[in-house]
């Protein structure tokens, strides 16, 4: 009985320890992470309400700011576009379009369409839904989500990369 006695005032004063450390003052947590910016939900503004009404510019119905069909209607290569590779591709770049500056990352993570990309700080629907990038033979295509073409580049200078959006908008990605 004295031998299991001690045995747990041992083990009660062992907790008790534990839980002092645990429930000090001197927290020792990891700190939060950062919040993940996300798309915005809508990217487009909507029709008007009145059918006989005239297109508003940028519009869905407006017929002459129209996306190109990048897909259908490529981007013409410049007669100086140089050779790339995927590994050419990976890391940080700035993004540069229509007045819009920010950031894009690209891997060799498979993704819809190609390989996986992400923007940051990009204030227009368009470069802020870059999800993909995919290389068809000296061109860089990025794509949103759906695997949708948001854009079509080539290089004309090692780091830097010049096309056209889906929207007809100039479109630089650079170091």
């Amino acid at each position: 009985m004295k031998r299991s006695g001690k045995l747990v005032l041992v083990l009660g004063l062992v907790v008790l320890a534990a839980g002092c450390q645990r429930l000090s003052g001197g927290r020792n947590y990891a700190a939060p992470l950062p919040a993940t910016p996300t798309t915005p939900v809508g990217s487009g503004s909507l029709a008007p309400l009145d059918p006989n009404a005239a297109p508003v510019a940028g519009s869905p119905t407006d017929v002459a700011s129209a996306p190109a069909d990048l897909a259908n209607n490529p981007v013409s290569a410049p007669a100086n576009a140089q050779t790339v590779g995927r590994s050419d591709l990976l890391g940080g770049w700035k993004l540069s379009s229509a007045g819009d500056n920010c950031m894009a990352f690209m891997t060799l993570t498979t993704w819809s369409g190609g390989y996986r990309a992400n923007t940051r700080g990009c204030a227009t629907p368009v470069l802020s839904g870059i999800s993909a990038w995919d290389l068809n033979g000296n061109q860089v295509v990025l794509k949103d989500g759906s695997g949708v073409i948001v854009a079509q580049l080539y290089s004309s200078t090692p780091g830097q990369f010049n096309g056209q959006t889906s929207a007809g908008a100039p479109i630089s990605l650079f170091r």
